[in-house]
């Protein structure tokens, strides 16, 4: 499995985490005495199940250390756009590429264990989307106080994890899809007509169960795509906000001490 690592985001003036990056790229910001996303990286350098990683949004020049880091991307200018470039840079790389990791670059307690388990548990089936969930009471179990926002199903109370698998065929060949989801990225309108408006609904009043919400998106977007419901909180524990910042500051600071 070959993995890319997402690393293009830079706090704006009216964001949250300004105050601590002041125009630099979030993924450096310091944690226990390194960048956040070198904890990633140490996790991708023990997970056997990863073979090369592609990072975009930063440059060698920030002096990373990592085997397995085959390339450095500039920022493509959005998410969407990053995910289009690494896995045309991975294709490159390795021809026979079939499926790519997508992580974060913001969940910096995460472990190679983690890693390993969601690309084995992801490739126990054959889809083309796959994508992490954390129940709230998972998140809040292990992150008391980390106020993650929650989707409300009828079954379940969810969050989204940063760390998820897609095959490549689903960038290479689905353009119009992707050109879709770079024209609806701003738009919540937009994003909505994407899913679908009954989908919408049904999912503001809690009247679709986390099964059915995937299989309606599923549809109306024409992918096959599977949600798991991951049993690690680390992969949804993203920094977004101070708090989160000195929450995962401190978790880390335990596990170098235990």
């Amino acid at each position: 499995m070959d993995a890319l690592i997402t690393a293009g985001g830079i706090p704006q003036p009216r964001e949250p985490l300004y105050e601590y990056t002041r125009g630099a790229p979030k993924a450096m910001l310091e944690i226990v005495g390194k960048p956040m996303i070198q904890w990633v990286l140490d996790a991708v350098e023990g997970a056997s199940t990863i073979e090369r990683a592609v990072v975009i949004g930063l440059s060698p020049e920030e002096r990373l250390s990592s085997t397995k880091v085959a390339a450095y991307l500039p920022n493509a200018g959005g998410m969407v756009a990053n995910i289009r470039a690494g896995v045309a840079k991975l294709v490159e790389l390795n021809p026979n590429v079939t499926h790519v990791l997508l992580i974060s670059s913001d969940i910096p307690t995460i472990t190679a264990e983690m890693i390993d388990w969601v690309v084995r548990t992801a490739m126990e089936t054959d889809h083309e989307a796959y994508y992490n969930v954390v129940t709230r009471q998972t998140m809040e179990a292990r992150f008391p106080g980390s106020r993650r926002s929650y989707t409300r199903l009828r079954d379940v109370e969810v969050c989204g994890g940063d760390m998820n698998m897609i095959k490549v065929s689903l960038v290479t060949q689905q353009n119009e899809l992707w050109d879709k989801l770079v024209a609806a990225r701003k738009n919540v309108f937009k994003q909505a007509a994407l899913i679908g408006y009954d989908t919408l609904f049904l999912l503001l009043f809690r009247l679709v169960s986390l099964d059915g919400a995937v299989k309606r998106a599923s549809q109306r977007l024409n992918v096959r795509g599977r949600a798991i419901v991951c049993p690690y909180a680390e992969i949804g524990m993203d920094v977004d906000k101070p708090h989160q910042l000195e929450l995962v500051r401190e978790d880390l600071k335990k596990r170098l001490s235990a």
